[in-house]
């Protein structure tokens, strides 16, 4: 009966429209990761970005109600990827916990976009009024009371040697392997960046580690 069909047609395009709803965005944010590594926030704009995606400017703020809104929307996706990785399952071990460091910086070699607009993005931020300014303040004091957390439950079960400054090694450890990123993304040619943060990271936990620790 014609009844019938009305539904199963209505379905099926909505499926259809969302799918393509979903491609689109998908595809503005994947534009606005290049366009924010090249040019940073404020030299980028939706204009450029929505004619690289083949839509209107007004096609792109029907997905995102703003520049800042975008941008906002760019570093929450990127960091879903590093949240699963850190944050997925507790480590066995601290020196477990470091094998995963080294495999999410294997995986960065792999999204050159992303680390050059996470480079961009964290120099800009420094400035209070920058709209990411929160969000990276917010993100390096998790990640930082996260690793807190590994290195003194290490301790606490003597992995590693009492009396450590939990609050300075992990505050290093950020530092380099945000330096070596930085270098990295300047020229990749330069060096094995998964292989000397694995390096660094193998010699600051032979410090650090128990005299009779396994």
């Amino acid at each position: 009966m014609p009844e019938n069909k009305v539904p199963a047609v209505r379905k099926g395009a909505g499926r259809g429209s969302y799918a393509v709803g979903d491609a689109r965005r998908q595809k503005i944010l994947d534009t606005a990761v290049e366009h924010f590594g090249r040019w940073g926030f404020h030299a980028s704009s939706l204009a450029r970005i929505a004619h690289d995606c083949g839509i209107t400017q007004g096609g792109l703020l029907h997905h995102f109600r703003s520049k800042e809104d975008l941008l906002l929307s760019v570093l929450a996706q990127s960091e879903q990827h590093d949240v699963e990785r850190l944050f997925g399952q507790e480590p066995a071990s601290y020196a477990a916990y470091l094998e995963t460091l080294v495999a999410l910086i294997e995986d960065n070699t792999r999204r050159p976009g992303i680390v050059r607009m996470y480079n961009v993005l964290v120099g800009e931020s420094g400035n209070v009024g920058h709209p990411a300014h929160e969000y990276f303040k917010e993100r390096y004091a998790r990640v930082l009371r996260h690793t807190v957390t590994l290195l003194e439950a290490a301790a606490g079960r003597g992995e590693l040697r009492p009396g450590i400054d939990c609050r300075a090694v992990a505050q290093e450890q950020l530092a380099v392997m945000d330096g070596l990123q930085i270098q990295w993304a300047l020229d990749p040619e330069s060096m094995d960046m998964p292989e000397r943060v694995r390096e660094f990271l193998r010699r600051q936990y032979a410090e650090l580690r128990a005299v009779d620790g396994s």
